[in-house]
C-alpha cells in the first residue's frame, strides 16, 4: 500500500517549530560522517519562463526509507498570482524500493527544511547575542527564514531590501502582523547591513547583491539563493576574505553555490577543503572563534534534508491516520 498525502494533511503533520531543528541537524551530521548516499542534483532549466525543476535524493545509512524529491521554482509566478515554488516528495522503502508514500506538498516541505537549515546555520555561526537581521529579498523564503531565525535568536530589528521596494513594504506589512519587531526598508544593500548581526540572502540573483566592503565586523551571512551555476548573491571576495566559510555540502557549493564563483575567479584554491555544516554541528568549536569573525553559510539544499523531513511527515501522518492508501 502507498499512502497519498495532500498538502493540507502535510501541513497538519509538519508544524513550523523548534522540533524540526534536531531532525535536520541529524541529517547534516549523517552527511558529514559519510553515512549517506546522495547523488548529484538533476536540474532542468526553463529559461523562457524563468523557471527550474530539481530532483534531489538521499539514502541515510540504517534508515528504512529514503526520499526522492522534485522541486520547482518559477520566479515569474508572482505576476500570475501563483507561488514561485512547487513540488512533491516520494518516500521509498530502503530494502525493496516499494513506494511507501507520495507527499503532494506543493513545495511546502522544501520551503520548511530550507528555512530550518538557515536557523541551524545562525544557531552555530552567528553571535549568541545577535538581535538584528538584514534580509535581501521579499518572497516566501524571506518570510520563512525570519520565522526560523526567531527559533534560535532573540531578534528585535529587521532591515529589508528588495529590487522592488513595494514588495519590501508588502513583506513588512505581512510579517509585522506576527512579530513586534522594528522594521526598516532600505534603498541599498550597503546601508542595509550597517550595524546588523545577521544577513540572510533569499533571491535567485545572477549578480552579487552585497560587497565585502559593506560588511561590518562580526556579521554572519546565510546565503541560500545560489543553488544553480548562474546564481550569485555574494561578492566572491566575501568567500575569500571571511573568517569562516561553511558549505552545506562542498561538492555542491563548488558547482552551484557562492563558492563556485570564488573558484571561477581563482580567489580560492580548487583543492581547499572546508568544514561543512554537519561538522560544525558535531563540533561547534570549528565555527566562529570570536565576536569579530565574519562567517558565511552557503546553503544549496541537500537530499538528506528532504529524506529527513519526508520521513518525519510520513510517521506523523501514520500516527494521525491521515492520507489515502492506494494499491
Amino acid at each position: 500500500m502507498t499512502l497519498i498525502l495532500d498538502s493540507t494533511e502535510i501541513k497538519n503533520c509538519v508544524k513550523f517549530n523548534e522540533d524540526l531543528i534536531p531532525i535536520i541537524e541529524d541529517a547534516f551530521k549523517s552527511l558529514s560522517l559519510g553515512k549517506t548516499v546522495m547523488p548529484p542534483i538533476l536540474r532542468v532549466d526553463i529559461e523562457k519562463y524563468h523557471g527550474e525543476s530539481d530532483v534531489k535524493a538521499a539514502y541515510i545509512e540504517g534508515l528504512d526509507s529514503f526520499a526522492v524529491k522534485v522541486a520547482s521554482g518559477f520566479f515569474n509566478n508572482s505576476k500570475l498570482g501563483l507561488p514561485s515554488s512547487n513540488g512533491l516528495m516520494i518516500l521509498l522503502d530502503s530494502k525493496t524500493g516499494v513506494i511507501k508514500s507520495v507527499l503532494l506538498d506543493k513545495g511546502y516541505l522544501t520551503d520548511v527544511r530550507t528555512a530550518i537549515a538557515g536557523a541551524i546555520a545562525s544557531k552555530y555561526l552567528s553571535k549568541p547575542t545577535s538581535s538584528s537581521v538584514a534580509i535581501i529579498g521579499a518572497g516566501i523564503q524571506a518570510e520563512l527564514q525570519l520565522e526560523s531565525l526567531t527559533l534560535v535568536r532573540d531578534i528585535k530589528n529587521v532591515n529589508v531590501w528588495a529590487r522592488d521596494k513595494s514588495k519590501a513594504h508588502a513583506y513588512i506589512d505581512n510579517v509585522s502582523k506576527k512579530y513586534n519587531f522594528k522594521f526598516n526598508v532600505h534603498d541599498n544593500t550597503e546601508d542595509l547591513v550597517k550595524e546588523v548581526d545577521i544577513l540572510i540572502t533569499t533571491t535567485p540573483s545572477k549578480k552579487p547583491l552585497i560587497e565585502y566592503s559593506s560588511l561590518p565586523k562580526g556579521i554572519h551571512i546565510t546565503a541560500m539563493g545560489s543553488d544553480a551555476e548562474q546564481k550569485n548573491e555574494l561578492d566572491p571576495n566575501i568567500i575569500q576574505k571571511c573568517d569562516v566559510y561553511v558549505p552545506d555540502n562542498q561538492n555542491q557549493t563548488m558547482i552551484l553555490g557562492e563558492l563556485n564563483h570564488a573558484l571561477k575567479k581563482k580567489l580560492i584554491p580548487n583543492d581547499k577543503i572546508y568544514n561543512d555544516l554537519g561538522k560544525i554541528i558535531i563540533n561547534p568549536e570549528l565555527g566562529r572563534k570570536n565576536n569579530d569573525d565574519i562567517t558565511v553559510a552557503d546553503l544549496t539544499g541537500t537530499g538528506v534534508q528532504d529524506t529527513a523531513i519526508a520521513r518525519y511527515a510520513y510517521e506523523i501522518a501514520l500516527n494521525k491516520k491521515l492520507g489515502k492508501n492506494v494499491d
